[in-house]
């Protein structure tokens, strides 16, 4: 596609940004996250305490696109059927119809995702990959675009059941949300207790869809390849790469999924921003989010409180992105 189709696709995404922050006050960081995941076909877990606008800011997003919202509450008591749906016997009838659980939403908010038993997430993390469900044989696909935000509560603990890696993994990114500046949160006042403001419908999900598949197609110079390859080979051998003091920090490097994950979103993201090539800044943006929640922290590095953002930026210091990349129309010109 022309550089005109893409600077029109980031027009369509700065719209639907602006609609978005009519309501929400802040969070730009977490907001553009959302996107990046929404446009590269990847999910999102949000770790933020109480009160920061997650909801509202994926309820306010469907609104705009004019996608289907839904909201689950995971409780301990949740079962799968709850998640996906199940089959109903009409008396009358003496028929059985199949009745579709809240996961058949173009956004879905999974909140406290960790306080669910292991069968539940399993069950959402299945339609996440698959992105279909299959209910006494039958098959039934989910809505597309399709985007599950799930979020942690990261202040209590009890009574929560912490998700294994391996489900951690299918994440594309883990944001973490912190509190608003001050001059932010009297915005927020202002904004919620003064008159109502409603967003306006900016794109619709055949448009998204559009933007989705225009993705697939943005230009990544193999510089930037071989520099993502880098960074997750340095969680693995850190040696290699001269951080030979987080070898007893580092339990397991990141998998490939974080490689193909951090070329994908970058896509987005140049996408985001009006452009049909990767830049390095798009990749080294994003690699705090896409590492995040894929290193595993050594018992010794734990007992220290070593954080993983610490160790992901002594990765990016000693793994460096490429000075200057060129768009594919300057390669032509060279």
């Amino acid at each position: 596609m022309s550089d005109t189709g893409h600077h029109q696709s980031g027009q369509l995404v700065e719209q639907i940004l602006y609609e978005v922050k009519r309501v929400v006050v802040g969070q730009d960081r977490f907001l553009e996250r959302v996107m990046v995941a929404l446009v590269a076909q990847g999910h999102l877990l949000v770790e933020g305490v109480p009160g920061l606008a997650k909801t509202l800011t994926v309820k306010t997003l469907a609104q705009v696109v004019q996608g289907r919202f839904r909201r689950i509450q995971f409780t301990p008591d949740l079962v799968p059927a709850d998640l996906v749906g199940t089959r109903l016997y009409n008396q009358k009838s003496g028929d059985f119809s199949t009745s579709l659980g809240p996961v058949f939403a173009n956004l879905v908010l999974a909140d406290e995702i960790n306080r669910a038993p292991a069968k539940v997430q399993s069950a959402l993390l299945e339609v996440m990959q698959e992105r279909q469900v299959t209910i006494a044989g039958e098959t039934h696909k989910v809505p597309d675009p399709f985007l599950v935000m799930a979020t942690q509560n990261p202040i209590e603990t009890e009574g929560t059941y912490p998700l294994p890696e391996a489900q951690v993994d299918r994440f594309m990114m883990k944001v973490v949300m912190g509190y608003p500046t001050d001059e932010e949160e009297y915005a927020i006042v202002e904004r919620v207790t003064g008159p109502a403001s409603a967003p306006r419908e900016a794109a619709t999900t055949e448009e998204l869809a559009a933007l989705q598949a225009l993705c697939k197609g943005v230009y990544v110079d193999p510089s930037l390849v071989h520099y993502a390859v880098g960074l997750v080979s340095a969680t693995r051998d850190p040696q290699r790469h001269g951080l030979a003091d987080l070898a007893s920090q580092l339990a397991y490097g990141v998998s490939p999924r974080a490689t193909i994950s951090l070329v994908e979103a970058s896509r987005a993201m140049a996408l985001i921003r009006g452009r049909g090539y990767v830049l390095p800044e798009d990749m080294v943006d994003l690699v705090p989010d896409v590492f995040r929640h894929r290193l595993i922290l050594s018992y010794e590095a734990l007992a220290e409180g070593v954080d993983t953002d610490a160790v992901v930026e002594r990765i990016m210091g000693a793994v460096l992105p490429p000075a200057k990349v060129l768009s594919p129309e300057q390669q032509k010109a060279a």
